[in-house]
């Protein structure tokens, strides 16, 4: 077990697999809510297409609770097929990982039980699983409980309410299970590893490795987890930051508008690392070699 580190990892690693790109799965969604005047235009800020999209089937009768949109969505991932990369992943045993994907994949199995500190429904601050001695966190929710999954803008305005509450404000929870004072102070006062209850306490305390996340600015949540991390880190410090994290990125993709993107991220103290590499398993292969050096 490769002790104080975390992988955040997005959609890229599902590359290899045979299954749902994500065109195919707009096409999908489009098709499933009888709205075939909509151009899935891959370019377009997916939460507000979603929005579009919602609706649009909603104004004209083609479904009638979002949950069912989400079921769907729920059983077109999960039709996603394993490949090499979970397993290396799983391999490196790094003792968290945050995966913004909603199938279980990385998992290597269904789980059975969230284990998160508070029952979500909705929202995913606390949403964990524990498989093999590694707690896999999901920030944009899972296909267990698929009106958890985060699609559409309202949903991503709503997670960073419950986020930036959980940072900065006085806790919600019923439960004692939850501290009750929000995290800065708990930063403030020493928190350790041992004492974390939710993904975003990761940020601040043990370093982060990001892969296969194409990071667009349409994830507000994580851009703003960032930003307050840097601003904290680089102008105000309130507390302590020592943890680093890392972006992990095939250098071939580093040219156009993505050098503002890395730009930023370097801005935000995030060490950007370019892979030589086409975006193949040898990539990966690669970027799980520098991780464990």
């Amino acid at each position: 077990m490769m002790k104080n580190i975390a992988l955040l990892i997005g959609n890229g690693v599902n590359t290899p697999s045979n299954g749902v790109s994500w065109k195919d799965l707009l096409n999908k969604i489009v098709k499933f809510c009888e709205c075939p005047d909509l151009q899935t235009d891959e370019d377009k800020p997916f939460p507000l297409f979603y929005e579009k999209i919602f609706l649009t089937a909603i104004n004209k009768g083609s479904i009638q609770r979002e949950v069912d949109l989400k079921k769907f969505i729920a059983t077109e991932v999960s039709k996603i097929e394993p490949n090499v990369v979970h397993q290396m992943i799983r391999e490196l045993r790094p003792a968290h990982i945050i995966t913004l994907n909603y199938e279980f994949l990385l998992e290597g199995e269904k789980p059975i039980k969230n284990e998160g500190l508070v029952n979500e429904s909705l929202y995913s601050v606390f949403r964990k699983y524990l498989v093999d001695g590694i707690t896999f966190w999901h920030p944009h929710g899972d296909c267990h409980n698929p009106i958890s999954i985060n699609l559409g803008y309202e949903h991503y305005g709503g997670q960073l309410q419950k986020m930036r509450n959980y940072v900065t404000s006085l806790p919600e929870y019923k439960t004692k299970k939850v501290a009750q004072s929000p995290l800065f102070q708990r930063l403030k006062a020493g928190l350790q590893v041992a004492d974390i209850q939710s993904w975003i306490d990761l940020f601040f305390l043990v370093d982060i490795h990001i892969i296969g996340l194409t990071l667009d600015f349409v994830e507000t949540d994580l851009w703003w987890l960032l930003t307050y991390r840097a601003r904290q880190q680089q102008y105000k410090q309130t507390f302590p930051i020592d943890n680093k994290i890392y972006y992990y990125i095939p250098a071939g993709y580093a040219m156009g508008d993505t050098l503002f993107k890395l730009t930023l991220l370097e801005a935000n103290g995030v060490t950007v690392i370019k892979i030589n590499r086409p975006h193949d398993k040898s990539y990966y292969m690669e970027v799980l070699k520098k991780i464990t050096k």
